[in-house]
């Protein structure tokens, strides 16, 4: 399985969604929590081409999203291909 990484808030419901759905996929990841870590979020900016909001998920290095983008790669069929990866 691809490595995956994650950055989320501990107070974010889009968070929670998006690691719950890969937790249902059988996924193992890396979540890097914003609150503990503030350090890390220029890091995730730059990284996610500009894009602030939480969550942003990486699988295999590359970006793909947030938590409706996850969920929309899941609807398509396509996330368990990138999972298999």
């Amino acid at each position: 399985m691809p490595e995956i990484v994650i950055y989320t808030k501990d107070w974010c419901p889009y968070c929670q969604s998006a690691k719950s759905l890969l937790t249902t996929k059988g996924a193992a990841f890396t979540e890097i929590d914003l609150m503990k870590h503030p350090e890390r979020r220029a890091e995730m900016i730059d990284r996610a081409g500009g894009r602030t909001s939480v969550p942003q998920i990486f699988i295999a290095g590359r970006h793909v999203g947030g938590s409706d983008d996850i969920h929309a790669l899941d609807d398509a069929g396509k996330l368990d291909a990138l999972l298999a990866a």
